[in-house]
């Protein structure tokens, strides 16, 4: 394969900052109605912004610990939001109110995603296992012990075969959708792994990591085909765009940094060091809201980001 030169030009603007959280945010994700985003981290509420105002909105419930992951499954009216205590609460769009406690992992949940065609939810904790809930009743169907320590990250390949853990164990572990069996498990990471992602075309597999690296492994092979060092600190979040040509990622070391994900290039660097009115402390979680890129921090901010590709 001839890879063609790349002229990607892009450009950063900073759009909106959104402020009133009072302690570091560390997680972000968008509502499935357009325009709305949900953060949550070390406060006493889970927050509701309007993207189209950029503006608040209000405290969505209260929550007794810290969240550290929010999903809003498509086509479902419910938002899920992982606490430090284990618990996963279930909030209902239609009848605005919290219907259910999700209890099952005692120690921290980090991660929640879903697996449609299932009708899954899976749920990843500091405990090593992965707990799997029906959708469509909230009761818990089985736990997948994962890892002897954290799984902190899960990714769903788009073609919801395959799924991707990011563990604490320095490895990313690959398993089967249909039956949750073992594929393979991938080393390279020297330290915990904190984040995965699938590419949005399926050919590639991202993991970031503690030790700074992140790796991209071709998803048919499952060998590594690219290993960058991308920050100066731990790779907190990595995220492709939904049908652009590039990805996201998000460290400790403040910075958020854009990349090429057809020829792994770096192509934007957002810090206070390249003149931006950019984070003061870790980037901690990203959104993509069509071309706008949401990061939120440490440093109690949510900041919306213009990218224009030129």
């Amino acid at each position: 394969m001839v890879h063609r030169p790349s002229t990607k030009m892009i450009t950063a603007e900073k759009i909106a900052e959104l402020t009133g959280h009072g302690n570091p945010i560390f997680t972000a994700e968008l509502s499935q109605k357009p325009g709305i985003l949900f953060t949550g981290g070390n406060d006493k509420g889970l927050v509701e912004w309007s993207l189209k105002a950029n503006s608040f909105i209000k405290v969505m419930f209260p929550v007794p610990a810290s969240i550290y992951a929010i999903h809003c499954p498509a086509g479902y009216p419910l938002l899920f939001a992982g606490l430090r205590t284990g618990d996963v609460i279930v909030y209902h769009f239609l009848e605005q109110k919290v219907v259910k406690l999700l209890k099952h992992h005692r120690a921290p949940v980090f991660d929640i995603k879903s697996v449609l065609n299932k009708k899954e939810l899976l749920a990843a904790s500091e405990d090593g296992t992965v707990s799997v809930w029906s959708l469509e009743t909230l009761e818990q169907l089985y736990v997948v012990k994962v890892s002897a320590d954290t799984v902190r990250s899960i990714s769903i390949a788009p073609d919801e075969k395959t799924m991707a853990f990011g563990c604490r164990d320095n490895s990313v572990k690959l398993y089967d959708v249909e039956d949750y069996s073992v594929i393979k498990s991938l080393h390279s990471h020297t330290m915990p792994v904190f984040t995965v992602q699938f590419s949005t075309d399926n050919r590639y597999l991202a993991s970031g990591s503690r030790d700074a690296q992140v790796k991209i492994w071709d998803t048919r092979s499952l060998e590594l085909v690219n290993s960058i060092p991308a920050h100066m600190f731990a790779v907190n979040h990595i995220l492709f765009h939904p049908d652009k040509p590039y990805f996201a990622t998000a460290s400790m070391d403040k910075s958020i940094k854009i990349w090429g994900s057809d020829d792994f290039k770096l192509y934007k660097v957002i810090s206070r060091e390249k003149g931006y009115a950019a984070h003061q402390l870790s980037v901690n979680k990203l959104a993509w809201n069509g071309d706008d890129l949401i990061s939120v921090s440490d440093d109690k901010r949510v900041i919306v980001w213009k990218l224009t590709v030129d």
